[in-house]
């Protein structure tokens, strides 16, 4: 059966993913009441998991160090008690290869190497080469949906990647080439670069070459 993440927990992992964040997107994230993820968001301040900040007229809380200590911790315990650490790692074996072509298809977006210089970006002119990108990127998205499914059965909390993806890749389909690698949209980079970080937080690892 799967398991549903306390609130807390839930709270101090949103400002994980999200990486710097208010408390409105912090709790639409897993749709918590703001009020009670304010007082969380407090109580973490208190005891030196997160901190607050302002810079340029945005304000928004993020992880200390000790915080994304105590965030593994919390992780590891759950995955312990649902049982989930050997799927959870087959899952996350299997996601490295898409990964590694999701990575690759996010700089075929970007750049388009013409004969005199190969990191020349790309101007979007060239439907072909456009298309095959997405093309790549509607099959990571079919390589996916079991993946998120099967995560999902161990852990309420990571349902909903597959279905944002796929809305990012229809709207990027559509002719709105910021939903492929956009970081002020819920884009298909931004929804797997938090996956990742979901899978190498819950699993304890570091992100790298292997992970």
């Amino acid at each position: 059966m799967t398991r549903a993440s306390a609130p807390d927990l839930l709270v101090l992992h949103a400002v994980r993913l999200t990486g710097f964040a208010d408390v409105p997107t912090l709790a639409r994230r897993f749709a918590l009441d703001p009020a009670a993820t304010r007082e969380t968001l407090l109580d973490g301040e208190a005891r030196g998991w997160v901190t607050h900040t302002e810079f340029a007229g945005l304000g928004g809380w993020s992880l200390t160090e000790r915080g994304r200590a105590e965030d593994e911790r919390l992780l590891a315990a759950e995955l312990a008690d649902a049982g989930g650490e050997d799927e959870v790692r087959d899952v996350h074996r299997a996601f490295l290869p898409l990964n590694a072509r999701l990575r690759q298809a996010c700089t075929d977006w970007q750049l388009r190497p013409t004969a005199g210089d190969r990191l020349a970006p790309n101007d979007h002119a060239d439907a072909a080469w456009d298309a095959r990108v997405l093309a790549e990127l509607g099959a990571v998205e079919d390589g996916l949906a079991p993946l998120a499914d099967r995560l999902a059965a161990v852990l309420v909390r990571f349902a909903g990647y597959h279905g944002r993806f796929a809305a990012a890749r229809r709207r990027a389909a559509a002719g709105e080439t910021a939903w492929v690698d956009g970081s002020d949209v819920d884009s298909c980079h931004r929804v797997w670069f938090e996956l990742h970080e979901d899978l190498v937080a819950t699993l304890g690892l570091r992100r790298g070459p292997s992970a």
